[in-house]
């Protein structure tokens, strides 16, 4: 049956699902009836599809549990428009201005930050010669 099981597709699809949500080779193993050596084998073939689902996984549990990014980013956009707007009637001696200029700082960064990369795989270019596949295409914006 571990012969059968090594080449069954459905469960290596099961070990990068378990394997992206950070189960260890051990428990994978107890759970899939496979060998540690079958399962590190698969983890160097299947390593982009696990990266992969680890980011959706990590983009799904950041939906769930944090405001959407585009509603966080609007509403800082929306104070740094009020802060700017104050800044324009304003004075740059006076001592005020400057924490305004603090402030106006303060939200683009957090926009900077709200708005930052997320990586789904690394280029082709750094996937090691024996392990890259012909049909694999390096995605540029």
């Amino acid at each position: 049956m571990a012969l059968e099981t090594m080449n069954d597709a459905e469960t290596q699809q099961k070990f990068v699902l378990l394997r992206s949500q950070g189960r260890s080779f051990a428990r994978i193993a107890e759970d899939l009836k496979v060998s540690k050596p079958t399962l590190i084998k698969w983890s160097r073939k299947f390593q982009y599809e696990i990266q992969n689902q680890r980011a959706i996984n990590l983009e799904a549990l950041q939906e769930k549990w944090l405001t959407a990014r585009d509603v966080r980013v609007n509403a800082i956009g929306e104070q740094l428009r009020q802060v700017e707007a104050e800044l324009a009637k304003r004075d740059i001696t006076e001592l005020s201005t400057v924490r305004l200029f603090s402030l106006a700082q303060s939200l683009r960064r957090q926009i900077q930050h709200e708005t930052g990369p997320i990586q789904f795989t690394v280029p082709t270019t750094e996937i090691p010669h024996e392990e890259y596949v012909d049909n694999v295409q390096d995605w540029k914006p």
